[in-house]
């Protein structure tokens, strides 16, 4: 992938940071974008100490002008976007259906929903021009299956889902792949927030085949795969990485 260009929302923490990480190590020029200036700043430098080209662009997803920006000032220093990861998103408010308020809505669908729509409307303006590309956006086990006291979170996460088949049926005919991965579990800040205690943590990684969270560091290879040539006849699909969750 040397030389390839990235991009990843939502990169400053967690999955999106372990991607950053791990496609510079495989030689991607590679752009990471957040809403902290900070530690954007920093994640930049410690790309850049991996010995890639590495830039960080201060954009909030659910900004139509910062998400242009962004795209554009992309493809203005680097020529091209190969790659983009859609990873930008909120667990939004864990509460009863009946306890839910349009504005709680609103702060969980217009990072995980009108976020991603945002990112792959200026992603595809470039591809598909180019006649390739592959966007990857990040679902979750709850994008297809329904949970308690999640459902903001679950019905953004199917939206999600089904926003990636409908832009991997549009995009096909430029050569340009669309799929999500969808993980459970996974061991970041997000998870200790979600589940509120360490007792109601241990439940749910009990629930999981494999007893354990996934590693954020997990999460990138899958991203990174669907990402690479070893992926070209994979579109429209979610791939779910879970340790088992949704075998049965």
């Amino acid at each position: 992938m040397d030389g390839n260009v990235i991009l990843i929302t939502g990169a400053l923490a967690g999955i999106g940071r372990a991607t950053a990480l791990a496609a510079a190590k495989e030689g991607y020029k590679v752009v990471v974008s957040g809403r902290n200036g900070q530690t954007g700043a920093a994640l930049e430098s410690e790309l850049r100490a991996l010995g890639v080209d590495a830039g960080f662009i201060k954009a909030d997803v659910r900004n139509e002008r910062d998400v242009q920006a962004l795209i554009e000032e992309t493809v203005a220093r680097f020529g091209r976007l190969d790659v983009a990861v859609n990873n930008a998103g909120t667990e939004g408010t864990p509460a009863p259906i009946v306890d839910q308020t349009p504005d709680a809505y609103a702060a969980t669908f217009e990072t995980n929903v009108l976020g991603v729509l945002l990112c792959m409307k200026h992603e595809l303006r470039v591809m598909q021009p180019q006649g390739y590309g592959s966007i990857i956006n990040i679902s979750s086990t709850m994008g297809s299956r329904g949970a308690p006291n999640a459902s903001l979170y679950v019905a953004s996460k199917h939206a999600v889902e089904g926003l990636t088949k409908t832009g991997a049926l549009e995009a096909a005919a430029f050569g340009v792949r669309v799929n999500a991965v969808a993980p459970g579990p996974v061991e970041t800040g997000m998870l200790d927030r979600f589940t509120g205690s360490p007792e109601r943590k241990a439940g749910l990684l009990a629930s999981i085949p494999l007893r354990r969270a996934g590693q954020p560091e997990e999460l990138a290879d899958a991203i990174l795969y669907l990402a690479s040539g070893k992926a070209s006849f994979i579109t429209g699909q979610i791939v779910n990485v879970n340790g088992g969750r949704t075998a049965s």
